[in-house]
C-alpha cells in the first residue's frame, strides 16, 4: 500500500471568491472542501448541514484553523425546497452573490434491491439527486443573471460502476452525472460552468456508518495505490473545477479514482 502524500500547500486557487458548500459540517468530504476553499484565498464561506452541533464545530474548526473569519453555518435539509430558499437568502445576505456552489449533499445505504422498501429507494434518490438539482436550480438563477458562477457538484464512480446493494445510490449518482451534463449547456450561455466529480473510495467517519469494514477495506485494496483517498485529495479536485484554471471545463464529470483498469 502506498502511503498518502503529504498535505497540499495552498496556491491562492480561489483568492476573492465566495463559495457555498452543502452537507460540509463532520470530516467527510464537505468538510474537507470547505476548509480547501478557505485554505485557497476565499474572501468569505458559508457552510450547510443538517447536524447543528456539527455544523458548528465546523465553522469553529474552519475559522481557527486557516484564520479566514468569514465564514458562516446554516441548517438546511436540502430534500426540503423552502430549507433550500433559506439557505440562499442566508447566502445572499452573507456572502453577497455567490461564486461558487459546491453540491455534496448526499445519502448512501446498503440493501439489496429485492428488499428494498419504496422510503429507502425515495430517501436517498430524494437527498442525493433531487437535492443537487434543487440546489442548482436556485443558484443558477442569480449566476445567470450576472453572468459568472461555478457549480461542483458530488457525483460517484458508482454512476459508472455496479455495485451489489448500491442500486438506489448507484442510480441517483449516475442522475448527478446526466443533470451536471445538461444543466451546464443551459448555464453556458450565461457564463456559467458547471462540473461535477466521481470519487471511487473516500475513507471518513460518515462512510463508515453506511458500509461495513470489510466492504471498504475490499474496496480499497482494490486501488491502484491499495489505499482509499484522503476526503482532501477529492476537495483539490473540486477546488481545481471551482477555480479559474478549469476555465474551459464544462459538463464534465472527473474521475477522482485511483482503480485499477
Amino acid at each position: 500500500m502506498t502511503l498518502p502524500p503529504a498535505y497540499v500547500p495552498a496556491h491562492g486557487l480561489l483568492k476573492g471568491k465566495t463559495v457555498l458548500v452543502t452537507a460540509a459540517a463532520g470530516a467527510g468530504i464537505g468538510f474537507a472542501t470547505a476548509r480547501r476553499c478557505a485554505e485557497e484565498g476565499a474572501q468569505a464561506l458559508l457552510i450547510s448541514d443538517v447536524h447543528e452541533r456539527r455544523l458548528t464545530e465546523a465553522v469553529a474548526a474552519i475559522r481557527s484553523e486557516t484564520g479566514l473569519t468569514e465564514v458562516w453555518g446554516q441548517l438546511c435539509d436540502v430534500s426540503r425546497q423552502e430549507q433550500v430558499d433559506a439557505l440562499m437568502c442566508v447566502a445572499h445576505d452573507r456572502l453577497g452573490d455567490v461564486d461558487v456552489l459546491v453540491n455534496n449533499a448526499g445519502m448512501g445505504g446498503s440493501q439489496r434491491l429485492v428488499d428494498m422498501s419504496d422510503d429507502e429507494w425515495h430517501r436517498v434518490i430524494d437527498i442525493t439527486l433531487n437535492g443537487t438539482f434543487r440546489m442548482m436550480r436556485a443558484a443558477l438563477k442569480p449566476m445567470q443573471a450576472r453572468g459568472r458562477g461555478v457549480i461542483v457538484n458530488n457525483a460517484s464512480v458508482l454512476g459508472w460502476r455496479a455495485q451489489a446493494e448500491q442500486a438506489h445510490y448507484a442510480a441517483a449518482k449516475a442522475g448527478v452525472m446526466a443533470l451536471t451534463r445538461c444543466a451546464a449547456m443551459e448555464a453556458a450561455e450565461f457564463g456559467v460552468r458547471i462540473n461535477a466529480v466521481a470519487p471511487s473510495i473516500a475513507i471518513h467517519a460518515f462512510l463508515k456508518k453506511s458500509a461495513s469494514e470489510d466492504l471498504l477495506n475490499t474496496l480499497a485494496a482494490k486501488e491502484a495505490f491499495g489505499r482509499a483517498a484522503e476526503p482532501w485529495e477529492v476537495a483539490n479536485v473540486i477546488v481545481f473545477l471551482a477555480s479559474d484554471y478549469s476555465s474551459y471545463m464544462t459538463g464534465e464529470v472527473v474521475s477522482v479514482s485511483a482503480q485499477r483498469a
